[in-house]
């Protein structure tokens, strides 16, 4: 029943995606039929038309090993295949980190990354560009016992001797009680094969946009440092599973704390395996007061309400699904921790992508409300200069087509003052993007990778590391500086044309480097957090540092990409509105000039001219009020966001 209620939120949140794309897709051909297409009106509708496309709801699991993780995968999402999908037994199971989605273009299948890839340093998300490197098994997704046997290759494993596990970036005990890989009599240790799994698999949620990550216990976070840097803070909710029998381990506080309570996106709280607490020989409020405890325990050692801490027996409920065992089901409590998701998860999403629609509609809007306006004053304009010849002279003909070209020769000069700003537009738009060239990102990539090769100490390493993120941080900033330089001369641009020829004046927006030097900033504290736990660098710890460090110069390139492509669209954005009205302007004075030479030379009557132009503005008049009616539906859909 509440999975069931999942689904619905996802139908009908696919269903408004859809339905707001036919929209914008209708409204496109709309504005080119009655020419008033723009190409700053087509980069914003297309800017919409790619973040509905690609718009993806990630969810992670976060546990230690044997909290029932993947077992609460499966009850909430795969019930109703009649059996288990995920591998789910006493022990480790899941042993690299494994993304669910779908994509109807691929077969369905799961491609695995063989754990050698950690060797020449590059992260999961540039392996995911590279096809070959991937092993592929091709699922029938009609045979669901095979399927489930498929996938249990995301558990397996093999043994090597110590020192590969080391160069792989891998921790290596002597002591089994420590978190890392046991070394055996023989010296060997047991790792797992793949370093990731891609699981591309028909199922109605998937299907809808959502992404699944389930990872294989908390010492994967250390092993893979991609994890805690880029997919866990771009996670749009977090389930981090406890287990009953266990209760919270430091190891687990110090997770939470580290890398899931800093995390500003939903968070919630599973405490799997309460059914070991149900116990036939005391009643049922004594194990209903025996779970409080353990959930008021919970709350106080992460430092949340009661409230976030859901109790479920994630084992008891995919048996109850399976089954169809509804009072099963409702004691097992995972009706309220999908209602949570349902509650939580998509209302948030929903909201975020109906705010950036928004504001780029909101971009659409004002650049087709500026044309039509701008028309319909032209317009206006000239059927005010033509009633004034009413009954006039031909003296009086002429002097009124001087007049025109009087102001067409004013508004020449002042697109020469224009194309001379757009020289110095130019040249500062290049002084920004040097702050951020990928050329010269990439040259200090080299370097400090270099230097880092020749670090004995944690302080060199260090130091090498602290010079990388200072360089992000510093150019970033200084982007605020030129981008104000060129706000500063493109307001008086706009405003010059404002008063001398009454165009629209047109506040240029500011460009925000924010996120960027914020997200800049907590991949750097990372850092720091990461080398205070490390001491003497030994050659086992090498390859961490290594690993670390590439996934986060990866995420640092990442945003300098982002960082250019906004760059890009600022800087069309604030000069395409002004060439838009330029390009309208002169259309309208070269219209004025030929209506009024045309009947300066007799060719058109002015009666004629004038009923043209009365035409003109009624058609005209008629597109602003049918913009308008469109628009407002739009905005209703908008709102409507689930």
């Amino acid at each position: 029943m509440s999975q069931t209620a999942i689904e619905q939120r996802f139908e009908a949140y696919g269903l408004w995606r859809r339905d707001l794309a036919q929209a914008l897709t209708e409204l496109r051909t709309w504005l080119a039929e009655r020419g008033l297409s723009q190409p700053q009106s087509d980069l914003h509708l297309d800017r919409m038309h790619n973040v509905l496309r690609d718009d993806k709801l990630y969810l992670a699991f976060v546990a230690e090993f044997s909290r029932g993780k993947s077992e609460l995968i499966n009850a909430l999402f795969f019930g109703e295949q009649g059996q288990r999908i995920l591998p789910s037994s006493a022990g480790r199971t899941t042993m690299c980190p494994t993304e669910l989605f779908y994509e109807p273009d691929r077969p369905a299948s799961i491609r695995l990354l063989p754990i050698e890839t950690r060797r020449n340093g590059a992260t999961v998300a540039e392996f995911k560009g590279f096809p070959d490197e991937w092993e592929t098994i091709t699922l029938n997704v009609d045979d669901a016992p095979g399927t489930a046997e498929a996938l249990r290759h995301i558990a397996d494993v093999k043994r090597v001797p110590a020192e590969e596990a080391q160069a792989l970036g891998l921790t290596v005990t002597r002591d089994i009680a420590e978190t890392g890989a046991a070394i055996d009599a023989e010296g060997e240790v047991e790792i797992p094969r793949w370093r990731y799994a891609l699981i591309n698999f028909p199922h109605p949620l998937l299907s809808e946009g959502l992404v699944i990550l389930d990872t294989p216990g908390l010492n994967a976070l250390g092993a893979e440092p991609e994890l805690t840097l880029n997919t866990l803070p771009n996670a749009h909710a977090i389930l981090f599973v406890l287990a009953a029998d266990t209760g919270v381990t430091q190891s687990e506080i110090a997770v939470w704390r580290d890398h899931v309570a800093s995390s500003h996106k939903g968070r919630l709280v599973v405490l799997n395996k309460v059914d070991g607490l149900w116990d036939e020989l005391r009643n049922a409020d004594d194990v209903a007061r025996e779970i409080a405890r353990q959930v008021s325990e919970t709350a106080r050692y992460l430092g949340v309400t009661e409230k976030r801490v859901y109790p479920v027996s994630a084992q008891k409920a995919l048996a109850a699904k399976i089954r169809g065992d509804h009072d099963l089901e409702t004691r097992s409590g995972i009706g309220t921790l999908e209602r949570a998701l349902a509650d939580e998860l998509l209302p948030g999403k929903g909201g975020l992508v109906a705010q950036t629609i928004a504001h780029e509609f909101g971009e659409v809007e004002a650049a087709v409300e500026r044309l039509i306006v701008q028309r319909l004053q032209g317009v206006r304009e000239h059927w005010g200069e033509l009633s004034a010849l009413n009954g006039k002279n031909m003296d009086v003909i002429e002097h009124m087509m001087g007049k025109v070209r009087a102001d067409k020769t004013e508004f020449d000069r002042s697109m020469q003052r224009f194309h001379a700003t757009r020289t110095i537009f130019a040249q500062q738009s290049a002084a920004l993007y040097a702050r951020i060239s990928l050329r010269q990102l990439d040259a200090l990539i080299q370097e400090t990778k270099k230097n880092m090769e020749t670090c004995l100490t944690t302080a060199g390493l260090k130091t090498a590391m602290q010079a990388f993120f200072g360089y992000a941080r510093t150019h970033m900033e200084e982007v605020v500086k030129d981008s104000q330089e060129i706000k500063t001369l493109m307001d008086g641009v706009y405003r010059k044309f404002q008063e001398e020829h009454g165009l629209a004046n047109i506040k240029p927006a500011t460009f925000s480097v924010m996120r960027y030097t914020r997200e800049i900033k907590r991949l750097q504290e990372k850092h720091e957090q990461f080398m205070r736990g490390l001491s003497l660098i030994m050659t086992e710890q090498r390859a961490v540092v290594r690993g670390f460090f590439e996934s986060a110069i990866s995420k640092v390139r990442a945003i300098y990409v982002s960082a250019n492509r906004d760059a890009d669209d600022w800087l069309r954005d604030m000069m395409a509105p002004m060439e838009s009205q330029v390009r309208e302007h002169q259309a309208q004075l070269r219209r004025r000039l030929e209506s009024i030479k045309r009947i300066h030379q007799a060719s058109d009557t002015l009666e004629g001219r004038m009923a043209e132009l009365k035409q003109v503005l009624e058609e005209i008049s008629e597109q602003h009020r049918a913009a308008h009616v469109t628009f407002r539906q739009i905005r209703a859909q908008l709102n409507a966001a689930p």
